[in-house]
């Protein structure tokens, strides 16, 4: 017998909290900067003073955060070989100033550079200066790793497009990522450090409610959603039925008491308004706030270049 809208939360464990303890340095490979205090060899090393703000300094040892350090870089290192060998996802960052001038991800390091690392402003207007990427995605489809399974059927349950298995491996995310233009939702940096995923988001909350209000804020997806319009199950948009179509296959509770009901036609689930619609009206709403929550206060900062190699002629005090 078909069930009504389920609460995601009681049918899925949370699974994420071994992965959500960040790695502390390169985690592949040789790393391509060393510390302040390590001996460098004045001929392959190039000397640069770095800064990471906001959220970015989660990544980073205590000792790193919030201020300025300085790192010794393999002399041919790029600007994304050295933020990752700091530990920093190259997904996480949307702004790199060099000496105060935007950069790619390509650009070379060089000694006595003053490199400032910025995340995603989703909410602030950054037109002037140059982005990472070569084009934003124009549809917003996601894909969740394997400890990801409740939020995934959340963000189902909003309208978005979710791709979700829990044996994922990280080669398939990856290309399936670069295929089907995904945003990687996951709490392992080191899956968003792989070379060819372009668009990731690392989530930080343990706890599937908190993931899903921490999604819609940081993507500012609150206008976006669409809830009770994909399959919970296989993540197919779900299509309205005639209730003679599938009288058959209710309970007769069912049958007495509802009227509106839809279908996935991939795997033939029927939904309906059932008990369960009233708390997840109420999970929809929450999640819908907090988006716009976080839009109005993005949209009093401003943003420009510096000649100190930071960004920010008004910020919040968050860094």
């Amino acid at each position: 017998m078909e069930k009504a809208y389920e609460d995601p939360a009681r049918r899925l464990p949370i699974r994420g909290s071994q992965a959500a303890v960040p790695r502390q340095g390169s985690p592949r490979g040789r790393p391509a900067c060393q510390g302040q205090d390590s001996p460098a060899s004045c001929l392959s090393m190039a000397r640069s003073l770095f800064r990471f703000y906001e959220e970015l300094n989660d990544f980073l040892p205590p000792e790193r955060r919030k201020t300025a350090f300085s790192c010794d870089c393999a002399l041919h290192a790029t600007v994304k070989n050295a933020i990752e060998s700091l530990g920093v996802p190259h997904t996480e960052v949307e702004l790199i100033l060099v000496n105060g001038v935007s950069v790619g991800f390509s650009h070379p390091v060089r000694d006595g550079d003053r490199i400032s690392v910025y995340p995603k402003f989703e909410a602030l207007d950054v037109s002037p200066l140059l982005r990472i990427r070569e084009r934003p995605l124009r549809e917003l489809r996601f894909l969740a790793d394997a400890h990801l399974g409740a939020l995934a059927k959340f963000l189902r349950l909003l309208g978005f497009d979710t791709l979700y298995r829990n044996d994922f491996r990280d080669q398939e995310v990856a290309r399936l990522s670069v295929q089907e233009r995904r945003i990687v939702l996951t709490r392992d940096r080191g899956l968003l450090m792989h070379r060819i995923i372009t668009h990731g988001c690392y989530v930080r909350a343990e706890r599937p409610l908190d993931q899903l209000s921490e999604v819609i804020a940081r993507l500012d997806l609150s206008r976006a959603i669409r809830p009770f319009t994909r399959c919970l199950r296989c993540n197919r948009a779900i299509e309205r039925i005639d209730k003679s179509c599938i009288a058959g296959r209710l309970a007769p509770d069912t049958l007495r008491y509802y009227d509106e009901f839809w279908t996935c036609h991939a795997c033939d689930r029927v939904y309906w308004a059932g008990s369960h619609f009233r708390r997840l009206a109420k999970i929809i709403e929450a999640a819908a706030a907090s988006g716009q929550s976080a839009g109005h206060q993005g949209a009093r900062l401003s943003m420009g270049t510096g000649s100190s190699g930071s960004a920010g002629s008004k910020r919040s005090t968050r860094e």
